[in-house]
């Protein structure tokens, strides 16, 4: 009896261990595959986990251009479900964009992550490359410089020349002298400058001939004709005149010829 008693009290022993194992086993399950929360992600260590039973532990980090400003990171697996993260991220934070020559940076849109800033080159300066930079994870990106703007080479005087000896294209604000071949006159400004725009601020100086203005015989031809046709209406035009006068004469000297003749005719009529 004793003996039945002692292997009913072993079985009955035994059942309560698997029924509390069992009830243990359910109430810790596993975890399913953690994921990242906001502008959060895992670690490359967690993403190596492929197991996660109840009480393992992952990490979450920043997302790429986010920088954490508090909490570990730290989840726990518990009871089949994964707690909070306390993990906060912000947006890094490019600072300003490094100076450059001649150029400066309008940032009114912000210098964090995914901000961009606009490039503006100095006066006589022109952009070369992008017209803006943005803010990355790595800093800011965008290739531009500012060039000095430059205008086409001067242009050549008849009688004259320009002091400039360089071959290359003038640069903004530099200054072209003129000057004239002996026995010509300067006319006009005898400088020209590069503008911001790649323009000269004037038209160049010209030179000017002792002689200029006079009108050459040999060489004006083209006015010879213009001038006999003057000279032949003008005469033209006097001979019609002069006809018509002595018209006028005739018949004026044969009107007062018969009014003289009239108180003869009448002493006539009365004989």
């Amino acid at each position: 009896m004793e003996f039945l008693l002692d292997t009913c009290g072993q079985l009955r022993l035994k059942s309560l261990l698997l029924m509390y194992l069992f009830v243990w086993k359910a109430a810790a399950a596993d975890c399913p595959k953690p994921e990242g929360g906001k502008n959060t992600v895992l670690t490359n260590e967690s993403l190596l986990m492929n197991d996660f039973p109840d009480g393992v532990s992952a990490s979450l980090q920043c997302s790429n251009g986010y920088e954490k400003e508090s909490g570990s990171g730290i989840i726990t697996c518990a009871g089949g479900t994964w707690t909070d993260s306390d993990l906060i991220c912000r947006r890094k934070d490019c600072g300003q964009p490094r100076p450059q020559p001649h150029m400066r940076f309008n940032t009114t849109m912000g210098t964090l992550f995914g901000d961009i800033a606009e490039v503006i080159c100095d006066k006589g300066y022109t952009i070369s490359g992008t017209s803006y930079k943005q803010c990355f994870a790595g800093g800011w990106f965008g290739r531009s410089t500012c060039e000095i703007v430059t205008c086409d080479l001067p242009p050549e005087l008849d009688n004259g020349q320009s002091l400039r000896d360089a071959k290359d294209e003038p640069k903004y604000g530099e200054m072209i002298l003129y000057s004239c071949d002996e026995g010509y006159t300067l006319v006009g400004s005898d400088s020209i400058v590069c503008t911001e725009t790649g323009e000269y601020d004037s038209q160049p100086p010209h030179c000017k001939g002792m002689h200029d203005g006079d009108v050459d015989t040999n060489t004006d031809n083209g006015y010879v004709p213009v001038i006999i046709s003057v000279i032949c209406v003008t005469i033209v035009a006097l001979l019609v005149v002069l006809l018509l006068h002595r018209y006028l004469l005739k018949r004026k000297g044969s009107y007062d010829t018969r009014e003289d003749l009239k108180p003869e005719l009448l002493q006539f009529q009365n004989l």
